[in-house]
């Protein structure tokens, strides 16, 4: 395929039928070779898209994008991280739908990223921190930090206890983006949580592995997908 280049709005027009049409991976090394800054800013629009894939191909490209930002010049990345941050603080006056599964899957392709803003991510469900109580968006919260658990359960450790209200959540999605993120970040404040939850046979949509696949809580609990 060849290189897409052009304005932001041919940009998103391109996204549009890459998103539509192509094969994830496919996708992906499309992305990458367009334009760093401008595609970022075509992606923006796709998190409040109603078609899941294409929000979910956005999210993986932006992580992509991002992180080879941040080798070519670390302070644009910083812009679009803080970018993301003021998406989900309260007085950006809206809502930050993607914000927080974008910055998880950067944090998960890019060391210095995750270095300088694991910390934030889980301060969104710390109570003593910048807890976000919005559902929705402790779906996201939760998502994010089971991405970035998934590749460096090592920055992602102290959401761990933070983790423990949300494994015995109602809402079967938070319930098991809880258990999935648990289970990568062994602690003793979890591990009967996630024994009891590894019988728990309700079914969740989750985005893994470029698809978005239907898993059981008690999979997630026991194994991260």
């Amino acid at each position: 395929m060849p290189e897409p280049t052009g304005s932001i709005r041919n940009l998103k027009e391109k996204l549009t039928a890459l998103f539509s049409n192509g094969v994830p991976e496919e996708v992906l090394a499309v992305v990458c070779r367009m334009p760093l800054r401008k595609v970022v800013n075509a992606l923006f629009p796709f998190f409040y898209s109603k078609d899941p894939l294409h929000f979910w191909q956005a999210i993986t490209a932006m992580g992509a994008v991002v992180s080879l930002l941040a080798e070519e010049d670390v302070e644009s990345a910083r812009v679009v991280m803080r970018r993301l941050m003021w998406n989900l603080n309260d007085e950006s006056g809206g809502i930050g739908w993607g914000s927080a599964e974008a910055m998880g899957e950067i944090m998960a392709r890019n060391d210095r990223m995750a270095d300088e803003y694991a910390c934030i991510l889980v301060s969104y469900i710390n109570p003593c921190g910048n807890y976000i109580d919005h559902p929705a968006l402790q779906q996201g919260i939760l998502w994010g930090l089971g991405r970035l658990a998934q590749d460096r359960p090592h920055l992602s450790a102290g959401a761990s206890e933070f983790l423990v209200p949300f494994l015995s959540s109602p809402n079967p999605s938070i319930r098991g983006l809880a258990a999935r993120a648990a289970s990568s970040l062994p602690c003793d404040a979890t591990k009967p949580l996630l024994i009891s939850l590894s019988s728990d046979n309700e079914m969740i949509s989750l985005f893994v592995n470029g698809r978005i696949r239907e898993r059981t809580i008690g999979s997630l609990a026991q194994s991260h997908p």
